[in-house]
């Protein structure tokens, strides 16, 4: 039997920037997807989803040629014949997990993670490719496979787990030891719009970059200081401004993120003040926060949370936020009251 468990992951620090080549800080927590199978005698992967009550089969044989929007089990496969490997033996597999669907805890790219690593080891090489590697054709499988809008942050996390600094230019990572404390996670119960969100943030922050890179050609965003929000703001169009901002100071926020985060003992509190300016940065100037989101995390703060944001792309879904443990029942009756429908304690895991 081969029995695969790959978590779900939080950014922290970052959000709308990956798409951008600027660093994010992401971290990956105690929620999982299941996948477990068995040898069949078939030519097929035969799989049930648990969780959705849903069967679904995919041929050996199939030429891959034409592959769905959203089918992660062929673009994972069809990623994977192209570096070489072979496809001979089915299994009989059974799906399940604790992540939320379409909430923001990236459940998709978990679900990508675990298919490679299930098809690693069934090919016997799960010990010759590395996390990082892993995280890559994940990436290839989910994002450009099927010309989606996305950065590259989910997968190369959940590949390689725990706390992580990652340099979305190059995909190198750095993993931070530090903890953020006492974390909440609270499902909005709001429908997430995922793919509309991070078509409209990309393709506006890149316009707004562009205005700035058209008149000085010599610009670039990762040596961009603060004050070159003032300098070039007037470069950019007014409807496009708010993404400028955005860019250039959620950008410092996760350099000072990193800076704390790399200290023996970081100030969880400072942390929280730097997660709260870059929700208000996503919900003033990209508006990526339905009004009763940014309501329940505005009663979260009131009742003690330190920090609290939105998850992933924004547009619904789930929210996190920093906690002690004498605020947490507080904080979670503040959510709920306000029209969460699930709100519970998680931990960030680590490698």
């Amino acid at each position: 039997m081969i029995d695969i468990k790959v978590p779900a992951r939080i950014c922290f620090y970052g959000d709308h920037q990956d798409y951008l080549g600027l660093p994010v800080i992401a971290g990956t927590i105690d929620r999982y997807i299941h996948i477990k199978g068995v040898p069949n005698s078939s030519k097929a992967y035969r799989f049930k989803l648990l969780d959705l009550n849903q069967e679904v089969s995919v041929s050996l044989l199939d030429d891959l040629k034409q592959v769905t929007s959203g089918d992660y089990f062929r673009s994972v496969m069809a990623i994977l014949k192209e570096k070489g490997f072979s496809f001979a033996q089915g299994y009989d597999i059974e799906i399940t997990g604790n992540i939320p669907l379409n909430a923001g805890l990236s459940s998709s790219s978990a679900l990508v993670v675990a298919w490679i690593r299930f098809l690693l080891e069934a090919e016997g090489k799960d010990n010759e490719i590395s996390d990082h590697q892993i995280g890559r054709w994940a990436y290839e499988a989910e994002v450009l496979f099927f010309d989606q809008p996305g950065g590259l942050m989910d997968q190369y996390t959940i590949a390689q787990k725990g706390l992580i600094y990652i340099d979305t230019r190059t995909g190198e990572s750095k993993r931070l030891k530090a903890d953020l404390g006492k974390l909440l996670v609270a499902e909005s119960g709001v429908p997430k719009k995922t793919l509309e969100v991070l078509k409209n943030a990309r393709v506006y922050a890149q316009k707004a970059v562009g205005t700035v890179v058209k008149v000085h050609p010599a610009f670039e965003l990762e040596y961009a200081t603060l004050e070159d929000y003032e300098k070039y703001v007037g470069l950019v169009p007014g409807e496009l401004q708010g993404y400028w901002y955005a860019t250039i100071h959620n950008y410092h926020i996760t350099l000072e993120a990193k800076k704390e985060l790399l200290k023996p003992n970081p100030n969880v509190p400072f942390l929280g003040d730097l997660m709260n300016r870059h929700q208000r940065i996503l919900q003033d100037e990209i508006k990526n926060t339905p009004l009763a989101m940014a309501q329940m995390m505005e009663a979260a703060r009131e009742a003690g949370a330190i920090g609290a944001k939105t998850i992933g792309s924004g547009g619904g879904g789930c929210m996190v936020a920093i906690v002690t443990d004498d605020v947490e029942e507080n904080v979670k009756q503040a959510f709920l009251d306000k029209g969460a429908k699930a709100v519970y304690a998680v931990k960030l895991t680590h490698g």
